[in-house]
């Protein structure tokens, strides 16, 4: 007997804790704030860890449904969550790297207003996110697509009293609805040609078509839809505009949504649809053509940026773009090999520029810096072994996933190879360029001056509960008693200390 592990409550966990902060936390201190957002995050990340114990033991797709959402005539949807190793994979990542980020969180989102309300949000983000990856049909993976679009939109304009997060968040939102509505186009053909939305049902059928070689069939124009929608999510060429625009939002949002979980959604829908795209090769070549230019083009405009977050944002990008050459040359588990090891040398190089950024008092512009490898020595040490696994230097991960992707690519055209080779040494020099330019030579800024945009910039228009004990501050200034920032490293206890009010960040 198939044993009930209860998958519902993993995404039910972190809503439980956005729904207690979201509508309780106004009157909460932030240690509990913080409690409950770590604790129900947490949770669900020990419970994906349970469940990949015992994933040996169990007969795949392992699926639990819990009721009929929709029925109307011969058409039926249930409300079920299905288990299989691409499925463990991304819940893993998603809870994992989450959780992570929700502990960096606490400390760097201190002294910001609206601190129940991030973590609100983060938490809507990962049960959305979780319910995205752990659907067993189309429609609530749609839930959890449109789901993450609105909590990225919250995410991204969460300064919102500021002109350029609030638009920013606008255009994510609006250029996420141009690629889900080609998703929800592709519904509607499968619901007409198979009468299903369930992912077996759906698959079963496809595999009776014989592949469309010549013009285009149903299968061709469902992939073409659903290549579509992950255009929207995944920012490939033309619908990549919104993404560095969103490095407007807090640094651990870019860290989370843009590089380990939300934009990897369209790379995870076009896998789990793999039966669909094996099928219609014309689609597979549209992927593969997509994202080969996506990952060169982005790679070019990663050369010449000067703000920190920027760099990375058109990085994301150019990876994602690798990860869908992957899969439209049918090397499916090699772009999910490059998800994973994105996720995690991705997330470690946000999370290093937030550090970057905290250290020089909000400043992005990476001219403004130098030098730093002196004064944030493990923020430099970190970061530098992020840098290398990108880069592809042999012996770590980013090498491995990458490799991978190269020679099977070779396999299906020289030119994806060659265009794909020319990327990642486009790679290695922006992420070289950029460790040169914030941590070699001297220090370029004004000491003791921060005029950045970042989130540390302008904390009298935040909304809070402790605008009056920093109206005095200058613009730009966390009270640090001095009236200025020093070059620092954060301190190993900015979550500890912060947590029991122990010492102050910044």
């Amino acid at each position: 007997m198939t044993p009930n592990l209860h998958l519902w409550l993993i995404p039910i966990l972190p809503l439980a804790g956005a729904a207690i902060n979201g509508l309780l936390g106004k009157s909460f201190s932030r240690q509990f704030v913080a409690t409950v957002a770590l604790g129900f995050c947490g949770a669900a990340f020990g419970m994906a860890l349970w469940i990949a114990a015992r994933f040996s033991s169990l007969s795949l797709p392992h699926i639990e449904r819990l009721a009929t959402w929709l029925s109307s005539g011969n058409f039926s949807v249930d409300y079920s969550f299905s288990l299989d190793q691409l499925s463990l994979v991304m819940l893993l990542i998603v809870t994992g790297v989450g959780f992570l980020i929700h502990v960096y969180s606490v400390g760097y989102m201190w002294e910001e207003g609206g601190y129940y309300r991030f973590f609100s949000y983060l938490n809507l983000f990962m049960f959305f996110m979780l319910t995205l990856v752990l659907a067993s049909n189309y429609l609530l993976m749609f839930v959890g697509w449109e789901g993450v679009g609105l909590a990225s939109y919250l995410l991204i304009g969460f300064f919102f009293l500021r002109d350029s997060a609030a638009a920013a968040g606008k255009k994510a939102f609006i250029v996420n609805r141009i690629g889900d509505f080609g998703f929800l186009i592709a519904l509607f053909l499968m619901i007409k040609h198979f009468g299903s939305l369930d992912f077996q049902t759906v698959f079963d059928a496809a595999k009776s078509y014989s592949p469309e070689t010549a013009g285009v069939g149903s299968l061709t124009a469902m992939a073409l839809l659903l290549t579509l929608g992950a255009c929207g999510k995944s920012a490939q060429i033309p619908l990549y505009v919104w993404l560095p625009d969103a490095m407007e939002g807090p640094t651990p949002v870019s860290a989370l949504i843009h590089a380990a979980t939300m934009v990897t959604a369209g790379v995870y829908m076009v896998a789990r649809s793999h039966v669909i795209f094996e099928r219609a090769p014309s689609a597979l070549m549209v992927v593969a053509i997509i994202g080969t230019l996506t990952a060169f083009f982005a790679a070019t405009i990663g050369i010449a940026q000067t703000d920190i977050k920027k760099v990375l944002a058109y990085s994301t990008i150019s990876q994602l773009g690798y990860m869908f050459m992957a899969c439209g040359v049918g090397a499916f588990s090699a772009g999910i090999f490059h998800l994973m090891t994105h996720a995690f040398f991705k997330g470690l190089l946000f999370l290093a520029a937030g550090s970057v950024i905290h250290a020089v008092g909000g400043e992005q512009d990476m001219r403004k810096m130098g030098g730093l490898w002196r004064k944030i020595p493990w923020t430099w040490i970190t970061m530098l072994i992020a840098t290398c696994a990108i880069a592809g230097i042999p012996g770590l991960a980013g090498f491995f996933s990458k490799d991978e992707i190269l020679w099977r690519a070779y396999q299906a055209s020289w030119i994806y190879w060659l265009v794909g080779v020319v990327t990642a040494f486009l790679t290695s020099f922006y992420m070289f360029r950029l460790m040169y330019m914030t941590f070699a030579g001297e220090y370029r800024g004004a000491a003791g001056s921060s005029h950045g945009h970042e989130e540390h910039a302008g904390h009298g228009t935040h909304l809070g509960r402790d605008e009056q004990s920093r109206a005095g501050a200058p613009h730009g200034h966390a009270p640090d008693g001095h009236g200025h920032h020093g070059l620092h490293e954060s301190p190993s206890t900015s979550f500890l200390g912060r947590y029991f009010a122990l010492q102050p960040l910044r």
